[in-house]
């Protein structure tokens, strides 16, 4: 809620931009950061694994409003870390937290053996567990080693599709998230490439990590927002070691320059923010995550990069 001099203050400057024009309108009326600060919980797998309610007020203690979640346990069970739906809901509701997506492990019903009713099935237990906890997307997460081909890749967009068209008929969307081996170059092709091209823009989404594409790809973040503006939904906010491309730091630890990626979220799409720390962590991981969520208010949403 705005106090009444910040009111005084914007409905000044909507009158300007209405005499001004639209155009001026946009640049002129500050703008807080559209995105609540969230964390993926794979960083702290390790705690989550120990105490899931204690580890989820720690994490909204630290000041991130929203999460990303993993480790959804299909089939009979239906579990989140072993709580149901409806009872993860409940704990981050008390630990005042949302969750936008989750990653889900629609790669394993692309692996020989699996059928497409399989698939559906699936599909249809992530909807089901995605609605109970306000999911607005299933993330497809990761690759199996024998689809990094064209084919493989040409099979995981048709797949997308498919997975796309279900999600869609239930209020949600799917994305890809993407790692380094949608980077190779297969005979001048990229996965990621075919990923784009081949599925329907309306049904399929992306979910972009800047530590990969900094650390693989030929283009830069800013070529593919150009190429295909409005698909990326989410990122994964995490840097680069200084030492060591190949293992993760803190926010503002590292070489990425977020400060020159993060205006383009506008032309990207995105909708969700999401810090990550795959490797490479303090010893108390809530140090990590603490540093690098301090960073983003510090030095990205206090500046208005973010």
């Amino acid at each position: 809620m705005i106090n009444r001099r910040q009111f005084l203050q914007q409905t000044s400057l909507l009158t300007t931009g209405a005499l001004l024009g639209s155009n001026t309108l946009l640049h002129a009326v500050p703008r807080a950061t559209r995105y609540k600060i969230g964390l993926q919980l794979y960083t702290l797998r390790d705690p989550m694994g120990q105490d899931v309610k204690g580890t989820l007020r720690k994490v909204s203690g630290l000041g991130y409003e929203e999460v990303e979640t993993y480790g959804y346990n299909w089939g009979k069970n239906h579990q989140y870390l072993g709580y149901t739906p409806k009872e993860f809901k409940q704990i981050l509701d008390d630990s005042n937290l949302t969750t936008s997506s989750g990653h889900y492990d629609l790669d394993k019903f692309i692996l020989p053996g699996v059928t497409n009713d399989d698939l559906k099935r699936y599909v249809d237990q992530c909807i089901e567990a995605a609605s109970v906890l306000k999911q607005e997307t299933i993330v497809w997460p990761w690759l199996d080693p024998q689809f990094y081909s064209i084919d493989g890749f040409k099979k995981v967009a048709q797949t997308l599709n498919e997975i796309g068209e279900r999600t869609k008929k239930a209020n949600l969307q799917v994305a890809y998230h993407n790692h380094n081996f949608e980077f190779i170059d297969h005979d001048g092709q990229m996965g990621y490439n075919i990923i784009l091209e081949e599925t329907d823009a309306a049904l399929v989404k992306l979910e972009l990590d800047l530590y990969w594409v900094s650390h693989s790809s030929p283009l830069k973040p800013h070529d593919w927002f150009l190429k295909y503006p409005g698909r990326f939904v989410a990122w994964h906010l995490k840097d680069m070691d200084k030492v060591d491309r190949d293992l993760h730091t803190e926010m503002g630890n590292g070489t990425i320059d977020f400060k020159s990626i993060l205006p383009d979220a506008r032309l990207a799409g995105v909708k969700h923010v999401f810090v990550e720390q795959g490797n490479n962590l303090k010893a108390d991981p809530f140090e990590s995550v603490g540093q690098s969520i301090a960073y983003v208010k510090r030095e990205l949403i206090k500046n208005g990069t973010l």
